[in-house]
């Protein structure tokens, strides 16, 4: 049976722009592979309602599930929230559980729920909270698309929210070689290896370091006995 499929979608003028490094896509794709899901693509689009709603349309339609960050704060451009209403064509406003949950965490912090971090509390019908330990306020799951926030530290919590309700599959194990020679001289084994060993993911990394070139060799799969089999060949036939 085949793994279930997932893409993300990170939100944000600051990450297109240079001026935040996206941390996010790097944290997913361990925590998916962990799990049994394939993460197979990664969008970064800016904060134009257009882009975020179409884009959430496309990854929604072509795979079993979607992560999005970045967003869904108390300030005027964060829009993600309604462009992900208007891409299922739901309405949104403050909702009465998200609302209680500010509520309650400004009451302890003793800072005012103004209408600017009331603003966090606008979820679309029928989505479901995202539990967000870090901050309180939610992400939310509406359909296969799962939002969350850009701050790295709430979103990887609301990662961790939203795994258990996720059916994985196996999970994606590697081994890896380290090859002092040039891709040219080990390219005819590897496409070799390649074809007899098809169900297996099968890379090549080139580096150069302290004047030597060479290679990392990364075989990845969801069966540890077939990775074993091709490492074996690999390292028998280049003689290492």
């Amino acid at each position: 049976m085949t793994n279930p499929t997932a893409a993300m979608l990170v939100i944000g003028d600051e990450i297109l722009s240079g001026r935040t490094r996206d941390s996010n896509m790097y944290y997913l794709a361990g925590e998916l592979t962990k799990h049994g899901v394939d993460l197979r693509e990664v969008r970064v689009v800016s904060d134009d309602p257009d882009a975020i709603t179409g884009a959430v349309q496309a990854l929604s339609a072509a795979y079993d599930h979607v992560f999005t960050s970045g967003g869904i704060g108390p300030t005027h451009d964060d829009i993600t929230a309604d462009c992900i209403a208007a891409a299922f064509g739901a309405s949104i406003d403050v909702r009465d559980d998200a609302r209680a949950l500010l509520e309650a965490h400004y009451a302890r912090t003793g800072v005012e729920l103004n209408e600017a971090r009331l603003r966090m509390a606008r979820i679309p019908d029928g989505a479901t909270l995202i539990d967000n330990p870090v901050s309180t306020a939610p992400g939310f799951t509406l359909e296969n698309v799962n939002v969350m926030a850009g701050v790295p530290a709430v979103f990887e919590a609301m990662v961790a929210s939203v795994l258990p309700t996720i059916t994985g599959g196996a999970p994606l194990l590697s081994q890896s070689l380290r090859i002092e020679r040039g891709e040219g001289e080990i390219a005819a084994t590897l496409n070799a290896l390649a074809a007899d060993f098809s169900d297996l993911s099968i890379g090549c990394y080139p580096f150069q370091k302290n004047g030597v070139f060479g290679a990392s060799v990364v075989v990845r799969g969801s069966d540890g006995a077939r990775i074993d089999a091709a490492m074996t060949r690999l390292a028998g036939e280049l003689g290492l």
